[in-house]
């Protein structure tokens, strides 16, 4: 079995595009989707119509509970421009995303940690800053799921976890934003370093799971400038850079 995994879309169209079309050079059997979809200040309204006919299994990131709980006063700006561009018929497909699934045996899907979308597994902050985190950190909020393959988002990181028990996390990396600054639960910032979309394959061999991370070329600018049209320059640079 081959597994394409994408992660934290964030409504850019042109990042998503490359990504599909990579995906369809490669012998791919389920392709999943960890959420955070259409928020940003891209094109929320035209990657949920690109999206929606492929039916890609996919879960509700943190993002996804927001523009469907938050009242608009209490939006970042990100899920507000997304609010005002999608459809009621897009609304109603987002809220038919589970928080976390099995798409597969031995395969599990959640955003952030199984329990919480707005946690990361495979990274750590704290006072001292944002950094990998340990495998005793990940086995521990990774706890109670036994799946051997466990696929998570939300930190935009490209990463890998091996577990003393033979569990295996994998974190894809963002199709759509490659760095951010965030305040929460201590201001910290996110960066790959590159503009590049990020997915990976993962594959059942008889030895095990392999993972192969890739980056994608696309064209940044049209999104950075989209980006800036929109008034949100710090998106701008991300995009152009993958720096916060």
């Amino acid at each position: 079995m081959r597994i394409a995994i994408l992660a934290d879309i964030h409504g850019n169209l042109a990042a998503l595009d490359a990504v599909l079309a990579d995906i369809a050079t490669r012998r791919i059997d389920i392709t999943v989707n960890l959420g955070d979809v259409v928020s940003g200040p891209l094109w929320p309204a035209e990657t949920a119509d690109r999206l929606t006919p492929l039916r890609f299994p996919t879960i509700s990131g943190n993002h996804e509970r927001q523009l469907l709980t938050l009242p608009p006063e209490k939006m970042g700006e990100s899920d507000t421009f997304a609010a005002r561009s999608i459809t009621p018929q897009h609304r109603a497909w987002l809220a038919t995303f589970p928080s976390t699934l099995v798409p597969a045996p031995d395969v599990f899907l959640c955003h952030g940690v199984p329990a919480n979308d707005n946690d990361y597994l495979v990274e750590t902050i704290d006072e001292n800053g944002f950094r990998p985190a340990t495998p005793a950190e990940v086995a521990e909020r990774a706890a109670p799921r036994t799946e051997t393959l466990i696929f998570c988002g939300h930190s935009h990181i490209p990463r890998s976890v091996s577990l003393a028990d033979g569990r295996i996390v994998v974190n894809p990396g963002s199709v759509g934003l490659q760095a951010y600054s965030a305040a929460w639960p201590y201001p910290h910032i996110v960066q790959t370093g590159s503009p590049h979309a990020r997915y990976a394959i993962a594959e059942r061999t008889p030895q095990g799971w392999t993972i192969q991370f890739l980056q994608v070329s696309y064209d940044w600018e049209s999104a950075a400038r989209r980006a800036e049209s929109n008034g949100r320059p710090d998106w701008a640079h991300s995009l152009r850079s993958g720096l916060a």
